[in-house]
């Protein structure tokens, strides 16, 4: 039997910028994507911290050290500059593996610059 397991946690990634305009997607600072062994179009779970909502997307690779989180498409209706996110991926694993799992937890600053990994 396989099972979805938290793979990767974003805690607390600040909103600073939408685009309404783009075809969809989050874009996230390559260098925190890298630590959280989030990959280029890979599908994650969004949670606004402060207005609720959940969406999936996808996620594009925004420039390194820019701290960069970006919404777009019709994403950018879901929070604005300023919101804090839970940006969570999952893996499907056998429960065997499940069992030993432990996933990637960032943390970031008020500012997106990563403060700890766990």
């Amino acid at each position: 039997m396989l099972r979805t397991i938290l793979k990767s946690k974003i805690q607390k990634a600040v909103v600073t910028e939408t685009n309404l305009e783009y075809s969809g997607s989050i874009t996230v600072d390559s260098d925190i994507l890298d630590a959280a062994d989030i990959i280029f179009n890979e599908k994650v779970q969004v949670v606004n911290l402060d207005n609720g909502k959940r969406i999936e997307t996808y996620v594009i690779p925004g420039a390194k050290d820019s701290g960069v989180i970006g919404m777009n498409g019709g994403a950018a209706r879901c929070a604005m500059p300023g919101d804090r996110l839970l940006i969570m991926s999952y893996v499907q694993m056998e429960t065997k593996d499940a069992l030993g799992h432990t996933p990637k937890i960032i943390y970031l600053s008020d500012s997106n610059k990563i403060i700890d990994k766990k």
